[in-house]
């Protein structure tokens, strides 16, 4: 599980209470029409920018935020290159059967495009195609809180002219709502850029740059599934092929995959020590 998300905006908000406003200050910066401002413009805008069968994703993304990696690269090329071992001693037809045991859809659809003795710039076409698609989808559910991230300061203005231009109105250097009033009125209609200042810093644009960095992790685990399916195909020595497929990460986890008996022997031999 992945408890950064909501780590990083309980942080976020400790230090603007505590150290920026101070606990004593805090009722000063509850304003209710402030805040209707802000959550009901930026959302009216959303709303009015995007269909519901688009918006009804959002609730999804919940559950994306907060389950850590899902995708196993490790995991991945042992499984390319057993196939491999498994296709260069009995051929493609030998997959068939360990298709079948695939759950994830793409994986197994290429599996069986190279079983079908499907051209290999074939493959590689309907592929990637689905990446494509895939990645549309993403950037389309990212653009969302791209937008709640620029639309909720926008409203911070809205509602803080808004307020200004009630205060310069009810202005009455004679009676009520003369100099001494200005400073409280002010003070309101700053509210409303505080509100969407937060928001969008703390809330909006940290969840699109999470579901970035998911995109980018299942585009990487899809290229790697890319690649080595189309090398089975090509018939490369399992070794080769894992030794191919490493290169997709970075140094620090190549030795790992290269060779991960050695980095268990490594591990337990410090902790004999």
């Amino acid at each position: 599980m992945d408890i950064t998300s909501i780590l990083g905006v309980i942080i976020g908000a400790v230090l603007i209470v505590f150290v920026g406003i101070g606990t004593d200050k805090l009722g000063n910066f509850y304003d209710v029409d402030s805040l209707a401002i802000v959550l009901g413009g930026t959302i009216a805008a959303v709303i009015a920018s995007y269909p519901f069968k688009r918006l009804s994703t959002l609730l999804k993304h919940t559950k994306i935020l907060f389950q850590g990696k899902k995708y196993n690269i490790g995991e991945l090329i042992d499984t390319l290159v057993e196939m491999a071992q498994l296709a260069r001693q009995n051929g493609l037809l030998a997959l068939e059967e360990k298709a079948n045991e695939i759950d994830d859809l793409f994986f197994k659809q290429g599996i069986m495009l190279i079983v079908d003795a499907t051209e290999p710039e074939e493959v590689r076409n309907l592929l990637e195609s689905d990446v494509d698609a895939m990645l549309t989808r993403h950037e389309d559910c990212i653009g969302i809180y791209s937008m709640l991230e620029a639309k909720a300061p926008a409203f911070g203005m809205i509602g803080t002219l808004v307020g200004l231009v009630n205060m310069l109105k009810g202005m009455n250097l004679e009676g009520e709502g003369g100099a001494g009033d200005i400073g409280p009125a002010m003070a309101v209609a700053l509210i409303t850029t505080f509100y969407g200042c937060v928001f969008a810093h703390l809330i909006f644009s940290p969840i699109g740059n999470k579901l970035k960095v998911r995109n980018d992790e299942e585009l990487l685990y899809k290229s790697i599934m890319i690649e080595g399916i189309l090398a089975i195909q090509a018939g490369d020595n399992p070794k080769f092929l894992r030794e191919k497929l490493v290169t997709f990460v970075s140094q620090k986890e190549r030795q790992k995959l290269l060779d991960p008996d050695a980095v268990s022997k490594g591990k337990k031999g410090k902790d004999e020590e």
